[in-house]
């Protein structure tokens, strides 16, 4: 994963659990179960390195190569 990867991961992770919070205080406590949701996903991938947000977001992958080709060839 690079570093271009690993800072929208963490922008969406913390994204994310902000706006459960905010909604968990301001909406229903219900909404805390996505921080929790949220917290062990960061959890999980640190042990396994699988991280399911990488496969949506743009700066991650292979940027539409399958074959594992450096850009540009």
């Amino acid at each position: 994963m690079g570093k271009t990867c690993q800072l929208q991961v963490r922008r969406l992770a913390g994204a994310v659990a902000l706006l459960g919070l905010v909604l968990g205080v301001a909406v229903s406590r219900w909404f805390l179960l996505l921080v929790g949701f949220v917290g062990l996903n960061l959890i999980q991938s640190s042990f396994t390195d699988v991280c399911p947000a990488e496969k949506f977001l743009p700066g991650c992958g292979t940027d539409g190569r399958v074959d594992g080709s450096p850009a540009g060839e």
